[in-house]
Formats: C-alpha cells, structure tokens, sequence
C-alpha cells in the first residue's frame, strides 16, 4: 500500500470541506488545518516539521472519523473535544456549551469587579452560577490566585466535565469546588451574605428562536433556552443574589443585547 503523508490529508481535508454544503463559509482551510494536527498531535507551530510523515492506520482511522463529523455539521470544537479559552485548553463534548470570546468578556469584567473589591490582595469567595465546561470558574480561580471559586450546574454530567478540566489548570485546581444543583440551592449554605462577586452565564435564549444549526443541532438545549423570552433563569439569579452577596458584593451576568432593557 502507498505511504499517504499529513501533506496529501491536509490537502484532501481541505477540498472535502469546501465541497461539503455544511462547512461554514471560509473555515475550511482552517479546520482541516486543526484535524490534521490533532490527528497527527502535532502543535500549531509543529505541523510543517511533520507534513512530510507518513501517517500510521491508527492516526488515519483517527483523521477519518474527525473529518465526517466536521462534514456532518459536528461543531469543530466536539470534533476535537477541546477548545482554548483565555489561554487555558479545556475539554468540550456535547454536554456543555462551547466556550465564546463573548463569555471571555464576561470574565474581563468578572476580574475588573473582582480587583475593585481588593481580590489581589485579600481573599475573595467567587461563585460561578451554571459553570458548564468550568470556563469561567477555572479562568478566575488561576488568573487570580487568592480567590476560592465555588462553581455549580443542575446537569451532572456539565458538573462532571467541569470536575474534568480541573486536572489541566494544577495547584489552582484546590481553590476551585463544583456542586451539583439548581443555581443557589448548589451552593454551601456557608456562603449565605459572604459572597464578594457572582459570575455566570445563564441560559437566555427564549423558546422558538432561530438559532444557527451547528448550535440547535449540536449544543445542549438546557443551557441556551430560557422560556418564551429568554429571561426566566436570570429572574431567579437577580432574585437570589441578595441574600447571598455580602453587602458591596456583585453580580456579573451574560445576557443579549436585546433583553438589556428587560434586565
């Protein structure tokens, strides 16, 4: 049998998700780009040094399986099962959201509240309400080294990758807990009137929205959709946060531009 290098898959890659009527306009290139890398487990900055290799049963079974799912309308982050975020390389399936540069903000903004409360300085106690992937939580508990982070999801099995990030992010990982239940009651009842800042991001799709396919077809509904407007489970966090922020305490929230002055 002929020896196929990463050079021939990356070009074959490329041309089959230009041809396939679910690749998004112009990322073809570039996804066939990250499926040949993670196939092959060569870095960005380590693919043209293997280029020229020959590529083994194991990695083109690997490269094949990658390649359909992305031509399926697989989102490429599940395809690769992980996705960067502010600089740390988290584990994504089907159970939790991808991770947004919109959701990066939210965290620029969470670490702005956090320092004007003096969170470089003394300890701080942080809750991220709906933690997903961990995103957010794990972003705040290594990017600010004297914060507890307190993290909770109603879905276990969000909880569950959550708990599995934690293994990427080292010594910070033991300033981080996740709780398993619906928003506030998740958490320690310790926490009641002690909490310097709340961070999350909540469902607020409202039912019936036209969302693209790659998120209705993929993303787990739970975490998107939020009743016919889109607003009932930030009623509940504005609702409780009073009773568990300490008196200058803040809550940072994600939501839709269109729903800011509902909110």
């Amino acid at each position: 049998m002929d020896t196929v290098t990463w050079r021939e898959l990356l070009s074959e890659a490329t041309e089959r998700l230009r041809s396939s009527a679910e690749a998004e306009h112009g990322s073809a290139a570039s996804d066939a780009r990250r499926i040949v890398e993670e196939a092959s487990g060569a870095s960005a900055a380590e693919l043209a040094l293997v280029l020229g290799d020959p590529v083994t049963k194991g990695q083109m079974a690997r490269f094949d399986s990658m390649l359909e799912r992305r031509r399926g309308g697989e989102p490429l982050q599940y395809v690769l099962g992980h996705w960067g975020f502010r600089g740390l390389d988290l584990m994504v399936d089907q159970r939790v959201l991808i991770p947004r540069p919109e959701t990066e903000t939210v965290v620029e903004v969470a670490l702005a509240e956090l320092d004007r409360l003096g969170g470089r300085e003394v300890a701080t106690t942080v809750v991220d309400l709906g933690t997903g992937s961990g995103a957010i939580a794990l972003a705040v508990a290594t990017e600010r080294v004297r914060t507890r982070v307190v993290a909770t999801d109603a879905s276990e099995e969000a909880a569950a990758v959550a708990r599995a990030n934690l293994a990427g992010i080292g010594r910070a990982a033991a300033r981080v807990e996740v709780h398993t239940g619906s928003w506030y009651e998740a958490l320690p009842g310790e926490l009641r009137a002690s909490i310097q800042l709340i961070v999350t991001n909540p469902p607020y799709v409202s039912l019936g929205a036209d969302l693209p396919p790659a998120v209705a077809d993929w993303e787990p509904r739970r975490a998107l959709l939020a009743g016919p407007d889109g607003l009932e489970d930030i009623r509940l966090i504005l609702e409780g946060a009073p009773e568990w922020l300490e008196a200058d305490g803040v809550l940072v929230c994600e939501f839709s531009p269109e729903q800011v002055s509902a909110v």
